[in-house]
């Protein structure tokens, strides 16, 4: 997914692979386009995006050790957890949550991921 600004989607630094935070944004839209719903629906297509841009950097969701959870509204972090237990099996990554004023494009919800994946 093309980024909507001007950033890398994702960094290389040795054996970490950093990726920009990732937002529910539907793939192949003519313009960026949120998915419906709430915080937790959004997290959900972040974390797909997240996996694809994983995945194009040569890492994997098993090998996330750092998070951060961007939020708008703290009330929704017991919805969002819900979710990333779905997404992240154990050993889940150590994960920061964050209650920001605003997101880009309205966004309820924002991932960003460190990953360790020595290059092969």
């Amino acid at each position: 997914m093309k980024p909507v600004g001007p950033y890398s989607p994702w960094r290389r630094a040795g054996d970490l692979v950093v990726i920009s935070g990732q937002l529910g944004l539907l793939p192949a839209q003519d313009s960026p386009t949120m998915v419906d719903g709430g915080a937790a629906d959004q997290l959900r297509q972040a974390l797909v995006n997240a996996r694809a841009v994983l995945d194009e950097a040569g890492a994997t969701f098993a090998q996330v050790v750092k998070a951060t959870l961007f939020l708008v509204n703290m009330d929704d972090f017991a919805s969002c957890n819900e979710v990333w237990v779905e997404a992240f099996e154990a050993p889940r990554p150590t994960r920061s949550a964050v209650a920001v004023a605003a997101l880009p494009l309205g966004a309820l919800a924002e991932v960003e991921l460190w990953a360790y994946a020595p290059p092969k």
